[in-house]
């Protein structure tokens, strides 16, 4: 008896094939029509691994490099691509162990332990990926008993894995393997190692960094250029985690149950009162500063930075004035719109360079100046409040996306501005093969943060977030290392504190939403962390910014 046929739409056509074909051996057939590599299939609206195979009539959609979710699958899969090469050329020596770090360029930073990080260790580490892309070798997956996934980590030697999986409430836990080698990643991954064909090896600080294509070009392998500012802020903050013990969720979680979470909030709150300080100290010892301007992408804590920062100020003798950037937007119907004909308040046509030049250069001057407000009900700049005037030890604190792009001030003096670039880069790991991208944690805030301020949903947060990151990789990331100094507004404790706020947010999110993928991932991520009560953050924390209860009126 011949196997049964299954009907599957792609696209406007259907078509036949025999129940148990895999999505693999479909994508075969469509894969020389999509420009980009297809690593994953929708099912029905599921997502599926091509190694999955049919089972009942369906509607498929594919996933290719170029997608979010198929970008975010390369990058993974090149990570045990990575590691599966470092321990085979190390011939798996005990003490042997490689850290995934954080993004760099398009690349991640890494550090192996065990090994001297040199070009010829490179050379071999390269070769050894090479070996298996040409080999296209069998990506596998199977599921065991969580109690039997801690004994196998332990076997090895991952004890942060060891230690994450403790405290995950799943009865089964997914193991990745490439031949012998096994390991733990959080998400889906290609079918087989010919896919992972672009990357490069590049000596850099104390490890190396991985470079991969970018999203926009996913065959396009560009040369490393290092942001060596942003990887020295990045670096400081992992070895603030590493200070206290934390490099991963699962030392976090034994922090929270075992120790003294509250001493762990208070000491990481100190690391960053006294960052502020020391700008603010930079700041008042160079009497030619007149504005500090301030930019940093969505959710990274401006606004209360700049709080604090002011406080600082003051203790330093000065007398900071918030000047808030989006009070010099253009009028309503000159605002430029995006190619689907909305309004773009993104870029910097959006902001009346040429009043924001002359208002701050007659302040300079000495001048009295009346600063406008915009009425963002009426689309409209009102001119109602009282006039300003620097005095000898005045300064202005101003805020906004475009601040460290030189034509936002180009008719200001240099030796007058100090830039400052804000984010949240988070420092602390899964495990150490499993990084926390930086935009999650924005993204968890943004949603807390919208719900608690805006009463806008998760599902609508969600649905902003992919033009929101648009709009940063054209008008911030470029100019981030213009900045006289970078501030990492992420706590290693955030997430734990987030995580009660949030997740009844993404349970809202119905099945049939587009953003209920997002929102299953996010939950599925928050599952790691073990909670911590609001209660015992500090009033003045920059997380106030987003759960609310601080003593700033943000």
């Amino acid at each position: 008896m011949g196997q049964e046929k299954i009907n599957v739409q792609i696209g406007d056509a259907v078509v036949q094939y025999p129940e148990g074909t895999s999505y693999l051996e479909i994508v075969r057939d469509y894969q020389k029509d999509v420009e980009d590599d297809i690593v994953l299939v929708f099912v029905n609206g599921r997502l599926q691994e091509l190694t999955k195979e049919l089972k009942s009539d369906c509607v498929i959609r594919f996933l290719t490099t170029r997608d979010r979710i198929g970008y975010m699958t390369y990058k993974r899969s090149m990570n045990l691509l990575l590691v599966k090469a470092i321990y085979d050329v190390c011939d798996h020596k005990p003490g042997t162990k490689v850290r995934v770090h954080f993004s760099v360029s398009d690349g991640i930073y890494c550090t192996v332990d065990g090994a001297e990080i040199n070009v010829e260790f490179l050379a071999k580490v390269k070769a050894r990926m090479q070996e298996m892309v040409e080999r296209d070798i069998p990506i596998q997956k199977r599921s065991v008993r969580t109690d039997e996934a801690i004994a196998l980590f332990r076997q090895h030697g991952m004890y942060d894995k060891e230690k994450l999986f403790a405290y995950r409430r799943v009865s089964r836990v997914n193991i990745y393997s490439i031949n012998e080698f096994e390991d733990y990643y959080y998400g889906y991954m290609v079918p087989s190692t010919g896919y992972l064909k672009y990357f490069e090896l590049y000596p850099y600080d104390e490890g190396f960094v991985m470079q991969m294509p970018s999203r926009k070009e996913p065959k396009v392998l560009r040369p490393f250029q290092p942001a060596h500012q942003l990887f020295q802020v990045l670096k400081e903050s992992t070895r603030w985690g590493d200070m206290q013990g934390i490099e991963t969720v699962g030392a976090l979680n034994d922090t929270i149950t075992k120790w003294d979470a509250g001493e762990m909030i208070l000491v990481q709150e100190a690391l960053q009162e006294k960052k502020i300080a020391d700008i603010a100290e930079r700041i008042s010892s160079d009497p030619n500063v007149k504005f500090i301007l301030i930019a940093g992408p969505s959710s990274s804590g401006k606004t209360t930075f700049s709080h604090r920062l002011s406080i600082q100020l003051k203790a330093n003798g000065m007398a900071p004035h918030p000047i808030a950037v989006d009070n010099f937007f253009v009028e309503r119907e000159q605002t430029p719109r995006d190619e689907d004909g909305k309004y773009n308040f993104e870029c910097l046509e959006t902001v009346d360079i040429e009043l924001f030049n002359d208002c701050m250069t007659r302040l300079l001057a000495g001048e009295e100046v009346v600063l406008p407000t915009f009425n963002f009900k009426t689309g409209h700049k009102e001119y109602t409040g009282k006039p300003k005037k620097l005095g000898k030890n005045d300064v202005l604190v101003i805020e906004g996306i475009h601040c460290l792009n030189p034509k936002m001030t180009a008719e200001l003096p240099d030796e007058n501005k100090f830039r400052i670039y804000i984010s949240a880069l988070t420092q602390l790991n899964i495990d150490e093969h499993n990084r926390i991208p930086t935009t999650d944690g924005r993204l968890i805030r943004r949603i807390v943060r919208d719900a608690r301020t805006r009463g806008t949903s998760a599902k609508n947060t969600i649905a902003m977030w992919e033009s929101v990151r648009r709009g940063e990789e054209e008008n911030i990331f470029p100019y981030q290392e213009e900045a006289d100094v970078m501030f990492n507004s992420s706590l290693i404790y955030e997430l734990a504190v987030l995580k009660a706020y949030v997740e009844p947010l993404l349970f809202g999110i119905e099945r049939d939403c587009p953003e209920y993928l997002e929102a299953k991932r996010l939950l599925k991520f928050l599952d790691y962390f073990v909670g911590i009560g609001s209660e015992r953050v500090p009033t003045n924390s920059l997380l106030r910014e987003f759960v609310g209860g601080g003593c700033f009126q943000v």
